[in-house]
């Protein structure tokens, strides 16, 4: 059996299992459980237990359970509703400055929080309500929370960053800095496009009316400003050589339970400790969900190479001879489609290990790549069939129909589009802050 033909059926049988609800990490190991059984017998089956300890026994994947637990943390305290009071009494006098206070509030909470789903459901529940009773429509209310929550995926500490930083054995610090001016840019293209619609339609002119004073703006200010303290922390120590990124997320978790604790159970009174329970019993579970998909991803990879597909897939790519940026749009529409179909991590543990040597071949920077293929990933967050921001504001928001919320969503993900344009033409955007802190790659 050829590579081709061997790359293709384990391709359909990955989709066929997806297809009918078999979690990634069990339909990633039984594919390549199947192939390689199929094509080497038995004798192989022996070297699978050690590929699987190897790809989880990496010290940086320390670092994943612990950022997750520091947005546990957040998620389950009132930092979500601080915030965005904080931001509404300061942008109130824009237009449209309450849709704009929600995509603020979405970037920064995604950042403490690293998770779409938290940031959408801890957001919406207060903003999608205040947006509409303040005369915004359902699919403008509900797509700008929908849109905003993708960006915890790019701003760090982001988890899809350090997932592709062990996929592609790249530096995650590097990461880290190479997805922050992206993220704010993305961000700023966000708000761009609502103050513009905003405008067009006449909306937000009632937030105009509406007054605070400076006492009332800053009495907010100290509930949010120790949180964004904890991630500048972080982000110092890593990019300072300070701590290594397993090390500055364990003491980021631990502070912000320490703040949680402090802020708003011993002095706000509106947090309890009943709460711990919870917090690790949600972060044990999306870590251990990671971790499999981690590990079966590389005996998927394992598979793909001893079957020698990737080699036949790359060297094929690299034989049409196609223009470098041809290459790089049909790399983008595999992604997108792929990000329709699955979960960021899902896609990068079964895509970056054979889309690398491509593009580096083709002579792109592998941590600009990671900026692109993140930005991917948050569209397929808001498009359907999967799209699970979109699913989880429906939930939130039973009222508002799945097809108001992707109408709204839209011009969201145009603007995704719009920033891997401007990145693939000014790719220094994503690299000049790596390269200036931490010198050429």
């Amino acid at each position: 059996m050829s590579p081709t033909t061997s790359g293709l059926l384990m391709m359909g049988a990955l989709f066929v299992l997806l297809a009918i609800g078999t979690p990634i990490a069990f339909a990633l190991g039984l594919v390549a459980l199947g192939g390689l059984f199929t094509v080497y017998g038995p004798a192989f089956l022996g070297t699978l237990g050690e590929q699987l300890f190897t790809a989880i026994s990496s010290f940086s994947l320390v670092a994943i359970p612990m950022f997750i637990l520091m947005g546990a943390a957040v998620a389950s305290s009132p930092a979500g509703r601080d915030l965005y009071a904080a931001l509404d009494r300061w942008l109130n006098r824009v237009p449209g400055g309450l849709v704009l206070s929600n995509l603020g509030a979405c970037s920064i909470f995604a950042a403490l929080s690293g998770s779409s789903p938290a940031t959408c459901a801890a957001i919406g529940k207060m903003g999608i309500p205040e947006m509409r009773a303040r005369g915004y429509p359902a699919e403008i209310a509900a797509g700008s929370i929908a849109a905003g929550g993708t960006l915890g995926i790019l701003i760090p500490p982001s988890v899809t960053m350090i997932v592709y930083g062990i996929a592609t054995e790249t530096s995650i610090g590097r990461l880290f800095l190479a997805g922050l001016v992206p993220g704010f840019m993305l961000t700023v293209f966000f708000m761009v496009w609502t103050v513009i619609a905003c405008k067009r339609r006449g909306l937000g002119l009632s937030d105009l009316t509406e007054r605070f004073t400076m006492r009332q703006r800053f009495e907010v200010l100290p509930r949010v400003l120790p949180f964004l303290l904890i991630v500048v922390g972080v982000l110092f120590v890593l990019y300072g050589g300070v701590a290594t990124p397993s090390e500055a997320a364990g003491v980021g978790a631990l502070f912000c339970i320490l703040l949680v604790v402090v802020i708003y159970g011993i002095f706000g009174r509106n947090w309890s400790f009943r709460e711990t329970p919870v917090i690790f019993r949600d972060t044990l579970k999306e870590s251990v969900m990671i971790m499999l998909i981690i590990g079966a991803s590389e005996i998927f990879a394992f598979a793909l190479s001893a079957l020698f597909i990737t080699q036949s897939i790359a060297g094929g790519i690299a034989a049409m001879e196609v223009n470098p940026y041809v290459l790089l749009l049909v790399v983008n529409l595999f992604l997108l489609v792929a990000g329709f179909f699955l979960p960021p991590v899902g896609v990068i543990l079964m895509t970056a290990p054979i889309l690398i040597p491509i593009i580096t071949q083709a002579g792109f920077d592998p941590y600009w790549f990671a900026v692109i293929l993140t930005i991917n990933m948050e569209i397929g967050l808001i498009t359907p069939p999967v799209g699970l921001n979109l699913y989880v504001i429906n939930g939130i928001a039973p009222d508002i129909s799945l097809g108001k919320i992707l109408r709204g969503s839209l011009p969201y993900v145009l603007c995704m589009v719009l920033a891997i344009i401007v990145l693939t033409i000014f790719p220094q955007i994503a690299l000049f802050l790596p390269n200036m802190i931490m010198g050429p790659a």
